[in-house]
């Protein structure tokens, strides 16, 4: 995430949406770890209050969890009890390194310009046939929130193509309505591939 109004709001409310009242996305955490070997290696892009990445934790995965907030992955640590990378994920730098990544809610912040570099470093830092599993909001044009916050608001025909044209295969885009921290109705995009 470039230091910018997003990167601010997250350091400023760093506690409050830690804290916040969260349903954890366990129907989709539990496919993305049934396509895994027994304690395979996980990065975690975005780990916000560190909610998902103490859910892998538990079930026995090796979590490398990152977040672009220093005062989040803070908050991060005093949940799931181990350091907390602060990187951006245009730093991302690993080659055949992870048997998955996890990015629920967190890359759909990469400038949209930004976005195929940022798929390229996350292919490059799977190993091979390594699945992707990332989350966006919908939409045709990016934006900021009401709470100042970039979105890149891809379609799924975007993402598709932004995706098939790296390199990445069995690529699934699923829909879905839902919430936000903001409290407005938002559609969902989820996506899986694989490296």
């Amino acid at each position: 995430m470039p230091k910018d109004e997003t990167s601010a709001f997250y350091d400023v409310n760093a506690e409050t949406y830690a804290s916040r009242e969260r349903r954890l996305p366990a129907t989709r955490l539990d496919a993305f770890l049934a396509a895994l070997p027994p304690g395979a290696r996980i990065l975690e892009l975005g780990c916000g209050g560190g909610q998902d990445s103490a859910y892998m934790l538990k079930k026995g995965f090796d979590v490398t969890p990152t977040d672009g907030s220093p005062e989040l992955a803070k908050q991060a640590e005093k949940l799931i009890g181990r350091p907390v990378t602060v990187m951006r994920f245009q730093d991302l730098e690993n080659v055949n390194t992870f048997d998955g990544v996890w990015a629920e809610a967190s890359l759909l912040h990469v400038p949209r310009a930004e976005l195929p570099d940022v798929f390229t470093r996350i292919h490059r830092a799977l190993k091979p046939g390594a699945p992707l599993h990332a989350s966006f909001k919908s939409g045709e044009a990016e934006g900021h929130d009401d709470l100042g916050r970039y979105y890149n608001y891809p379609s799924v025909d975007w993402l598709t193509e932004c995706l098939s044209s790296r390199g990445w295969r069995d690529i699934a885009l699923s829909e879905a309505d839902g919430g936000g921290y903001d409290g407005k109705p938002t559609r969902w995009l989820h996506l899986t591939a694989r490296k």
